[in-house]
């Protein structure tokens, strides 16, 4: 599968998740671990800011309801999700904040544009993971921080079986990415770690995207798999997937 369709698959997959009501986003909202990136992020006004897959918005609302002087973008694929965005910003008077859409490749922007990119939950959805990083780190001005919060595998899990379970659903999953991972990638485009926390999410899955489940199971240790406390009820599948959140700084090549 080439890029472009590997984008169309995660449009389509969102696109579909938007239609179907707010299971994906019911689960994996958590104010603990929101309250704890806004704080650890550090923003002070003045700041230009990309969330970069912003989906529903859920970074960039409270970051830009929090911080009035700032200027927050949400960026994205899913026109759907950026037009119910921006009835919302309008509907609650929020100035700050606006919405743009994009190919998935190359960012709508111009070098040394934000003082600060985030994501959530996202990163695992893009293709060319280098491209990608290397154009938050040509939009970042020097200087400017890049946080990072997707889920990762565990350290038994050299095989991969959270992979193969995350593409049982078709909406453009490639991978999740250690640390060590996130550092080197990173570290090629001039962004190095200055931070990071760990968390967690309990990650839901409907049993009617999930086609291939049993081979998947049959594929992969049973240790590794009982280490992602799998669950399954009559319609649901849940693991539960750690999570790294990490805090990069742009320096000159």
């Amino acid at each position: 599968m080439n890029i472009k369709e590997s984008i169309n698959d995660t449009r389509k997959g969102f696109e579909e998740s938007f239609a179907t009501g707010d299971f994906y986003n019911r689960h994996t909202q958590d104010t603990e671990h929101l309250e704890k990136i806004l704080g650890f992020l550090k923003i002070s006004d003045g700041m230009r800011i990309l969330d970069l897959g912003t989906g529903s918005g859920y970074l960039s609302f409270p970051i830009a309801k929090n911080n009035p002087g700032c200027d927050v973008i949400g960026l994205d694929i899913v026109n759907a999700a950026l037009e119910a965005n921006r009835t919302r910003a309008d509907a609650e008077g929020i100035k700050n904040l606006s919405f743009v859409s994009y190919d998935g490749i190359d960012f709508p922007f111009e070098d040394d544009t934000f003082d600060l990119v985030v994501t959530r939950y996202a990163m695992h959805h893009f293709p060319d993971i280098e491209h990608s990083i290397g154009e938050v780190s040509r939009v970042l001005k020097n200087g400017g921080k890049f946080f990072i919060s997707d889920p990762c595998p565990n350290e038994c899990d050299s095989k991969r079986f959270v992979d193969d379970y995350m593409r049982l659903k078709k909406d453009g999953h490639i991978k999740f990415y250690t640390k060590e991972e996130w550092n080197a990638i990173c570290s090629r485009q001039g962004l190095v770690t200055v931070d990071s926390f760990d968390s967690s999410i309990r990650f839901p899955k409907k049993k009617d995207t999930a086609l291939g489940y049993e081979e998947v199971l049959e594929k992969h240790d049973k240790a590794v798999i009982e280490s992602y406390d799998l669950v399954e009820t009559d319609t649901e599948l849940y693991i539960t997937e750690r999570v790294n959140n990490i805090l990069f700084k742009k320096i000159l090549l």
